[in-house]
């Protein structure tokens, strides 16, 4: 590929080398030294990008504490961002629990103390009437995605507050690495509304206003002016909210949904790489979704999110809604969701069946017989061996999904699944766990990490300029992923693609979102007509630009 030529704007010397955008550091060719003034602030030999990738690899694998691992990619997306995404893109499957779950979980928690340049913007409650100024502050004037938390729910370590500020610069990273989205065109942002943990609220390497939570009429005009002021000075974004509470995230969604560019990963991202998970299972068991009959384990966000996407394909399949919404069961904190209960919150109701009720999990398998449980309980160990030998006593491939993050978190391991299954369970969970080898026979557990959904979709709603994204373009990006996944896969148990496909499945799903969009009418924006190849050169690439 010919390297492309770009102007640097107006930068020469050490703010040159100091400017992470266009830094090359030892990679600058001899007459861009010469142009830019970098002549004898830089050792004199030359050194390829990949050269260097393979030195930042060789430094890399010295760390034994994967927390340095993270620290040590920070500071060179901070110096170096094409040098950055470079490694990242040839070492993905490597790098991807560094950089994000389960790494990410750990250094969220301890924010504080291992901060050390600032990234993305900060908004606090009290810059209410503000914020518009604020987002102006931002250097770089075209952005295309936000990452928005308040860190009242971060991952499955709770309520980590400003500290939660490393998802979104973890998930935006992971954009720019798997859907090629430029990454000055990306924005995480903290909202600052306050913490009730404890530990930070006497912490003084706290980041945030040390008071407790705020919400209410406050919390919501907040928002309502971010939204707005988002609209104003970055027109064409996309919002993704992130890691917020149960109950502020079901409200936000749904105030903005179908207003603006929005969409929350936590409820229909992990959706529907939940689906494409369920969808390649079928592939190997031979079943039909709509003839599935599944119990969640935790009914938060994420689980009512996946239970909304399953519901939809299973309509799609034929079903009608409440055929399809009798095959869909909950089992909370208190126990089994049905209609006897007067203790439900809204987004529960329309799953609470007429039922006896049981606070036993064991026992709710054994009443309702599911061919799938899908765990998002943020409790670690749940799925024990009783549970797993139940579902298999029942299916000849029980379907367990262990999505809780981060791998403490999770419901069982993938060795427990496959040994309590006599190795007849098809086993996905939100973090990685390695390869396992039972009774003689190798398996491959699939990891449903949201990263195979977002990235995509928000290429397709940037590209395409949808109005408001639907849960049908959701469904298509599913559909892509299960469709991604080899036999050669399969065969091994792992029911979602190589990490190493991913740019390649987030242009397809970036495609199929459009197309979707188009038939939906949310997407109106006119497009060459072969869309793949289009999308393709859209997408950035970490190769070091020529200088001129």
């Amino acid at each position: 590929m010919m390297k492309k030529k770009v102007s640097v704007p107006g930068e020469r010397g050490v703010k040159l080398i100091h400017n992470p955008v266009y830094n090359k550091g030892t990679a600058f060719t001899e007459r861009e030294r010469t142009i830019f003034g970098l002549k004898g602030l830089l050792p004199p030999r030359i050194i390829s990008q990949d050269l260097q990738s393979e030195r930042v690899m060789v430094n890399l694998r010295h760390y034994t504490d994967d927390l340095e691992k993270y620290i040590y990619m920070v500071s060179l997306q901070d110096r170096n961002e094409n040098l950055f995404y470079y490694v990242v893109n040839k070492y993905l499957e490597e790098l991807m629990p560094i950089i994000y779950t389960p790494t990410v979980g750990r250094a969220c928690q301890l924010f504080g103390h291992i901060y050390r340049r600032s990234r993305g913007l900060y908004l606090s409650l009290q810059d209410k009437g503000d914020i518009k100024n604020i987002l102006m502050n931002w250097p770089h004037p075209d952005v295309r995605v936000i990452v928005v938390t308040d860190g009242g729910r971060i991952l499955g370590l709770g309520d980590l507050g400003v500290n939660g500020m490393g998802i979104p610069i973890g998930k935006l990273s992971l954009y720019t690495a798997c859907a090629g989205i430029d990454p000055t065109q990306c924005l995480p942002i903290s909202v600052d509304a306050g913490t009730d943990n404890e530990i930070l609220l006497n912490s003084p390497l706290y980041l945030g206003f040390q008071h407790r939570r705020r919400g209410g009429e406050e919390y919501v005009a907040f928002f309502d002016e971010f939204m707005e002021s988002v609209k104003e000075v970055f027109p064409d974004a996309l919002v993704q909210f992130e890691d917020f509470s149960t109950a502020n995230a079901f409200g936000l969604l749904n105030r903005y949904r179908h207003s603006y560019r929005t969409f929350n990963d936590d409820i229909q991202g992990t959706a529907a790489v939940a689906v494409a998970g369920l969808i390649s299972a079928l592939r190997i068991t031979g079943g039909k979704i709509q003839d599935q009959k599944v119990l969640f384990l935790g009914a938060g966000e994420a689980g009512i999110g996946i239970g909304d996407m399953i519901l939809h394909a299973m309509q799609e399949g034929g079903c009608d809604e409440q055929e399809a919404l009798g095959r869909i069961w909950f089992f909370d904190s208190t126990g089994l969701v049905c209609a006897g209960r007067t203790d439900l919150a809204a987004h529960k109701l329309k799953y609470a069946h007429h039922h006896a009720f049981t606070d036993s999990f064991a026992e709710a398998i054994c009443q309702i017989s599911p061919t799938a449980i899908i765990g998002v309980c943020g409790q670690g160990g749940q799925f024990d061996e009783h549970v797993i030998r139940l579902m298999a006593r029942t299916n000849d491939h029980p379907i367990i999904f262990a999505l809780s993050n981060p791998t403490s978190q999770s419901e069982c391991t993938a060795e427990e699944a496959y040994r309590y299954s006599d190795g007849r369970a098809i086993f996905a969970s939100g973090s990685p766990f390695a390869p396992e080898v039972i009774d003689g026979k190798s398996f491959v557990p699939g990891q449903g990490n949201n990263v195979y959904i977002f990235p995509g979709v928000g290429l397709g709603a940037i590209i395409g300029k949808a109005s408001w994204i639907t849960n049908g373009m959701f469904y298509e990006a599913a559909k892509v992923v299960a469709q991604s996944t080899t036999r050669e896969e399969l065969d091994k148990g792992t029911i979602y693609p190589s990490f190493q496909r991913i740019r390649q499945i987030s242009q397809k799903i970036a495609v199929a979102v459009i197309e979707k969009g188009r038939e939906q009418d949310v997407v109106t924006e006119k497009l060459p007509g072969d869309l793949e190849e289009y999308v393709g050169s859209r997408m950035y690439y970490p190769d070091y630009p020529e200088y001129k």
